[in-house]
């Protein structure tokens, strides 16, 4: 299959040079190769720029209501299992009005592939501060800078119990491409954080890695079973010191790549994960993250038990042993009185 079959006839409505242009790319090609007919395949969203998504990828799709996508994709994927859902969402609408959904299809594990787009703003509504801004950010909504202390959406899935978090960077294509790829093979809920660059109203929110010349030294692309090896010339590495990630420079005071860590994704312990996952977060508007580069593709690909084949399989025992075949059987099998 081909990226251009996924493309639909509607005009491209995200601002010149939004990052949300990247993703979509991103999610045609990783559609594409994946190679699920497209009549197989929904796109859900709710509300927001990200959540125009449906009528740009030529599946079925649904735009949804604010913050409800989450609720949508999970009856979609369980009324009809034999479905790719994806739900398109972001920093606004998944984690402020629609937060308790959410954490909830996570928990719940439902087999979603779900694009969290995070600028750090509300762009739709036109420059309001939202859920992942920095503490002190200004914006329309905060003139003072806001008070509040951001999300950080892999501590909501770790906490949610997540099996699968990604994230990726909207000038990194191939990056992007291959976490939607193995987002759709993990069965679970599949949670990618895609940063975006909004050029309206937060332009260069995600500069410090998003600048070509300084992305080496200040990212880390993990891959399950290498070494975490990052920088520019591929010089340094992470290690532990103590209960903390450290980064340090191979050949230098005996460190060789021997002692660099190895990512393992499918441990289900979440530990070293969340450690990975809050690398180079900045919390605060003005201050710099610490001296470890941001963690970037599979973080954490876990299998268990997911919510939409546990409901289904319920269904089929439960109907199995039922002695009414219909509604009608049903209704005369229980208790009745005349008046």
């Amino acid at each position: 299959m081909e990226a251009q079959e996924f493309k639909s006839d509607q005009y491209v409505r995200f601002c010149p040079g939004c990052g949300d242009h990247a993703i979509t790319m991103a999610l045609q090609k990783a559609m594409a190769q994946i190679g699920v007919p497209r009549h197989q395949v929904a796109v859900i969203s709710g509300i927001g720029c990200s959540s125009r998504m449906p009528h740009y990828i030529n599946t079925y799709g649904f735009n949804t209501i604010h913050g409800r996508g989450a609720a949508i994709a999970t009856g979609v994927k369980t009324s009809h299992p034999e479905l790719t859902v994806w739900q398109m969402t972001g920093d606004g609408d998944c984690l402020a009005i629609g937060g308790n959904h959410f954490i909830h299809s996570i928990r719940r594990n439902v087999d979603l592939n779900i694009c969290l787009f995070n600028n750090r703003i509300y762009g739709l509504t036109k420059g309001q501060y939202s859920p992942t801004s920095p503490k002190g950010f200004v914006s329309k909504s905060s003139p003072f800078g806001t008070v509040e202390r951001p999300f950080i959406p892999a501590e909501l899935v770790m906490g949610a119990r997540g099996t699968f978090f990604a994230r990726t960077l909207d000038v990194d294509m191939p990056t992007t491409v291959n976490c939607m790829v193995r987002a759709n093979a993990h069965k679970g809920a599949s949670v990618i954080e895609c940063l975006v660059n909004c050029v309206i109203f937060n332009n260069g929110t995600h500069s410090w890695i998003a600048d070509r010349e300084q992305r080496a030294d200040h990212s880390i692309v993990l891959e399950h079973g290498k070494p975490m090896i990052f920088g520019k010339n591929r010089d340094m590495g992470l290690v532990l010191d103590g209960w903390d990630l450290k980064a340090v420079k191979i050949g230098e005071n005996g460190i060789t790549e021997k002692d660099i860590l190895v990512h393992d994704a499918t441990t289900k312990d979440p530990t070293l994960h969340r450690k990975l996952a809050l690398m180079g977060q900045p919390t605060e508007a003005g201050i710099q993250p610490d001296d470890l580069p941001v963690a970037l593709g599979v973080i954490r690909d876990v299998e268990e038990e997911t919510y939409d084949a546990a409901v289904n399989q319920q269904i089929e025992q439960v109907r199995q042993q039922s002695k009414a075949h219909c509604f009608d059987e049903l209704t005369r099998s229980l208790e009745q009185w005349d008046m």
